[in-house]
């Protein structure tokens, strides 16, 4: 932010820092805490649900089509002693999340970290994809993080603190992957400056950081068409596990990131290295 020498002169005392352990491994639990993940029933989504409850925390599974998350939530209760329950919310339905949200806080009484994380591809050129699958593109990968940011970001607000993580991509950095997708990259562009700018509207009562990933073993993931070519573009040279993103999901979630806010944090594998 620009200012003149006499606006820098003005005292700004420091804001107390949060209370949080010492002790390294504590700061990274979750016990007790309520976490919402969208686009839970499968691949980042489903990997972020179970890193949350293997730290303790409680999780809200919210999912679309695919109600193998309504299952997995049941394991993750079982095997982890941890309460978590599925919801089936259209993220893209500005008034299915407003309800989702709702039901969410009557079921578990309040929500300290919400993961927009839910998405679709789409790799058809522009000249080539149909408006509907445009506006469709848009509807589930933009505007459905604003409907959650809207709607969370009212819940974080009145309790006083929150933490929101989206669910970018390195498509959002680079227009070199495998295959021409303007449109999808624009997508994940916009979220990801929209957390950014919403790092600083919610400076007082809640952090947001966005995460990157690159090409991981999911539905999501490199195609066969694209397999060989994402290989030879990550230095490490294979696709991700689902496994090797929960930690940092975990770390932004967590009081280890208690001084991180408006940052994004790439996970590709070298991919987006020059």
């Amino acid at each position: 932010m620009s200012m003149t020498i006499d606006d820098a002169k003005v005292s700004r005392p420091p804001l107390p820092a949060p209370t949080i352990p010492s002790n390294v491994l504590q700061q990274f639990s979750l016990k007790d805490r309520i976490c919402v993940v969208t686009g839970a029933s499968g691949g980042i989504g489903s990997a972020i649900a179970e890193g949350y409850a293997e730290a303790g925390g409680h999780v809200a599974l919210w999912y679309n089509r695919n109600p193998a998350a309504v299952e997995f939530a049941k394991e993750l209760e079982k095997t982890h002693g941890i309460k978590a329950k599925a919801f089936q919310v259209d993220v893209g339905d500005r008034e299915a999340v407003k309800k989702g949200i709702e039901e969410t806080v009557k079921e578990f009484g309040r929500i300290d970290v919400f993961v927009a994380n839910a998405g679709i591809p789409n790799s058809k050129p522009l000249l080539e994809m149909p408006f509907a699958e445009i506006e469709e593109l848009n509807r589930v990968n933009a505007d459905s993080v604003v409907y959650c940011a809207r709607f969370a970001g009212e819940v974080f607000k009145k309790q006083g603190s929150g933490n929101l993580i989206i669910t970018s991509s390195i498509s959002a950095h680079i227009v070199n992957v495998p295959v021409d997708q303007p449109i999808y990259n624009a997508t994940k562009a916009y979220i990801l400056h929209l957390g950014r700018s919403l790092a600083r509207e919610w400076r007082h009562f809640a952090r947001v950081n966005i995460v990157s990933p690159g090409f991981f073993h999911t539905a999501m993931g490199a195609s066969d068409l694209v397999q060989n070519e994402a290989n030879r573009m990550t230095v490490l040279c294979r696709q991700g596990e689902t496994r090797e993103i929960k930690g940092i999901y975990l770390y932004l979630a967590s009081d280890a990131s208690s001084f991180q806010t408006g940052s994004d944090t790439i996970i590709d594998g070298g991919y987006t290295l020059p």
